[in-house]
């Protein structure tokens, strides 16, 4: 594949759209700030089409201008999926012939973080874009703990429930408050003696599964995950600690 530019009004012609805002108030040395800066960022041409006040002593910018970067494709490394995506009947066989009784989940958004949008969509029945649930599941008994969950109080309900699996949401990423709350939790369960033999997720938006290892967590999940992703995730992770192995698991199931 050849390599990729941006395209604007012609193909190649780099052309991209950059929006930003600034602490100094809406001037004639605000624009010129903006495209100074657009310029050290590598832009040619710039232009400043959009120059809009936020109160007093802030200015919002969209810029145009072209670059002369292009990206080649072949050359960018994607993480893939170390897991088939299963049939719901097949998630369920795994449960019962793993564990050998019903999966319990809890999930929660800690920390500030008051939105279960994305929660709910990886934990209620419904699940979204028609994929279902993991409440779908009936190998699987999941507690919804909603938004605004401290540490403390998952720590205690996973022992109440006596929980195979944690799931943390997290929407919220200003000052890096995503991070340091799925490491709060981790560090919680650790402290608690639980996080060993529990498998932790932790999911949102602004992730990748590259982070995994640096927060502490079996898995990530990002944009865009559907219940179904999640749901062959802990199935399969069932099946490897029962003591097969990726190829054994794999002659076993009907991929959905």
């Amino acid at each position: 594949m050849s390599a990729l530019v941006p395209y604007g009004d012609a193909t190649g012609d780099g052309q991209v759209q950059l929006s930003f805002c600034l602490p100094i108030a809406e001037s004639e040395r605000a624009r010129q700030a903006a495209l100074q800066l657009a310029i050290k960022m590598g832009f040619e041409r710039p232009q400043v089409v959009l120059m809009k006040p936020l109160g007093p002593d802030f200015t919002y910018f969209i810029v145009y201008g072209s670059t002369t970067h292009s990206i080649d494709p072949d050359e960018i490394v994607v993480e893939e999926r170390a897991y088939p995506l299963l049939a719901a009947p097949e998630v369920n066989r795994f449960i019962r012939e793993y564990l050998k009784r019903q999966l319990v989940v809890v999930g929660a958004c800690t920390g500030t973080d008051a939105h279960t949008v994305g929660l709910d969509a990886i934990l209620s029945m419904k699940g979204f874009a028609g994929d279902k649930g993991l409440e779908y599941f009936h190998e699987m008994r999941v507690v919804n703990m909603g938004a605004q969950v401290i540490p403390e109080e998952i720590v205690q309900t996973v022992k109440e429930e006596n929980a195979d699996a944690v799931l943390i949401s997290q929407v919220v990423t200003q000052r890096d408050a995503h991070i340091y709350h799925l490491e709060e939790v981790r560090e919680a369960l650790e402290r608690a003696g639980l996080r060993e033999g529990l498998i932790l997720v932790g999911g949102g938006p602004r992730f990748s599964p590259q982070q995994a290892e640096e927060v502490g967590y079996d898995r990530i999940f990002g944009r865009g995950t559907k219940p179904s992703e999640v749901a062959s995730y802990l199935a399969w992770t069932l099946g490897l600690r029962a003591g097969l192995t990726d190829d054994q698991l794999i002659r076993t199931v009907t991929v959905a």
